[in-house]
C-alpha cells in the first residue's frame, strides 16, 4: 500500500486501533521532485515484493528548503529528485548520508554516482542537438563545439544559458577545454543565435518547425513527449521535423544527465530506505521508470523502451563525472554573465 498523505485528524476520526496499525507498518518516507505517474508503478512494485510501504509528498519545488528546516526532525528517508542540480544542492547543505552497497555501485556507473555515496543517479537524459530535417544535411553538425561555427550564424535557438541544462552542459565543457575556450565558445553560440534565448526546450523545435532557426539544444526526453502527445497534435509535427544529433560520438561523447536520490541525513527508516534505493537500481525497476518520461536506464545492459530503441539508438555517453561537473556550475554560470549570453 502507498500514502500520499497523512492527517493525524482523520487518523483519531478513524480510531486508534488502525492508528497503531498505520505506524507500525513498514514504511520508507519520500520527499519527491518526480511526478506521481513516473515514480507510482515502480513503488508499486517494491511494495509488492516486500511489504513495506512508501508513503510520498510530492513537490515541484522547495523540498529541500522543508528538509534543512525540518532537520532532525524529518520524517523523510529518501528525496527523489528529477535533475543534478537537486542532488547537488542537498550535498552541499549537508542533508544526506552516505550509503554503501554493493548492489548500488555495481549497479549504477561511476561517473553516475557520488563517490562517498551520498547521492546516486537512477535514470539517465542526454542532451541533444535537434537540427531541421529541411534545412540541416545528415552528418553537417556532429560536436558541440560546432555549435560556435560562423556557418550557423542566425540559425541556433536555445534556452536561457542560465538553466540548469544548459549550465551542466557548459560546466562539461570547462571540464574538457578550460575557461577561456568555454569563454570563446559561448561568444560564439551567443553570436549565431537566431533571436534572444527563451521558452523551454520544446519551444525550441517549435522555432525549427516554423522557419525561425535550423538548430537547438534539447534533453532527449523531450523527443518522446512530442512524438507521443495525442492531445496537442501539433507537437508530433515539432518532432518530425527534426533529426535527433548526438554529439561527439567520434571523441569524449554526449553530455548526460541523472534523476537521481540521496538518503537523508536523519532517515528514520535508514534500512528500508537504502533497500528501496537498491530495488530502483534494479533491471525491473530501472526498466519501469526509465520508459515513463522517455529516458535511459542509467543500469547497464537494462531493456529499454520501443520508442527509444526506434528513434535513438545506442550511442556514447560522456563518462566525465557528474561531481565535477557541478563543481564547475558557479564558473559557467559567471561565463554566461559575462558574455552577455542571455542578452
Amino acid at each position: 500500500m502507498r500514502i500520499r498523505s497523512f492527517s493525524f485528524v482523520a487518523m483519531f476520526v478513524a480510531g486508534l486501533g488502525s492508528a497503531v496499525a498505520v505506524c507500525a507498518a513498514e514504511r520508507v518516507n519520500i520527499y519527491s521532485y518526480r511526478q506521481p505517474f513516473l515514480i507510482e508503478p515502480v513503488l508499486d512494485k517494491f511494495t509488492e515484493e516486500t511489504g513495506i510501504e512508501t508513503k510520498v509528498v510530492y513537490a515541484k519545488s522547495g523540498l529541500n528548503e522543508r528538509l534543512q528546516r525540518e532537520g532532525r526532525n524529518s520524517p523523510a528517508d529518501l528525496v527523489l529528485t528529477s535533475d543534478t542540480r537537486n542532488l547537488m544542492d542537498l550535498l552541499a547543505k549537508g542533508l544526506t548520508q552516505p550509503v554503501r552497497s554493493d548492489v548500488l555501485e555495481g549497479n549504477i556507473p561511476a561517473q553516475f554516482r557520488d563517490e562517498n555515496g551520498n547521492w546516486f543517479g537512477l535514470t539517465t537524459r542526454a542532451r541533444l542537438i535537434y537540427a531541421s530535417k529541411e534545412r540541416v544535411k545528415p552528418g553537417e553538425i556532429t560536436r558541440y563545439e560546432d555549435l560556435a561555427d560562423p556557418k550557423w550564424k542566425g540559425r541556433i535557438c536555445i534556452r536561457s544559458g542560465k538553466h540548469p541544462y544548459n549550465l551542466s552542459l557548459f560546466a562539461s565543457m570547462i571540464a574538457h577545454h578550460g575557461e577561456a575556450e568555454t569563454k570563446k565558445w559561448l561568444q560564439g553560440l551567443k553570436a549565431n543565435l537566431a533571436r534572444k534565448p527563451q521558452g523551454n526546450d520544446r519551444a525550441q523545435v517549435k522555432a525549427i518547425k516554423e522557419g525561425v532557426c535550423d538548430l537547438s539544444l534539447g534533453n532527449s526526453y523531450y523527443f518522446g513527449k512530442m512524438i507521443t502527445n495525442t492531445e496537442q497534435p501539433e507537437q508530433i509535427e515539432w518532432a518530425k521535423s527534426v533529426n535527433l544529433v548526438f554529439p561527439n560520438q567520434q571523441d569524449r561523447g554526449t553530455h548526460m544527465f541523472v534523476s537521481g536520490a540521496v538518503l537523508t541525513k536523519y532517515a528514520p527508516n535508514r534500512e528500508n530506505a537504502v533497500k528501496l534505493l537498491e530495488f530502483l537500481s534494479g533491471s525491473e525497476a530501472q526498466y519501469l521508470y526509465a520508459e515513463k518520461n522517455f529516458e535511459f536506464p542509467v543500469r547497464p545492459g537494462t531493456k529499454r523502451s520501443e520508442l527509444i530503441e526506434e528513434y535513438m539508438g545506442e550511442f556514447k555517453e560522456d563518462s566525465l563525472s557528474l561531481t565535477e561537473i557541478g563543481a564547475l556550475v558557479p564558473a559557467a554560470s559567471r561565463l554566461v554573465d559575462e558574455v552577455g549570453f542571455d542578452f
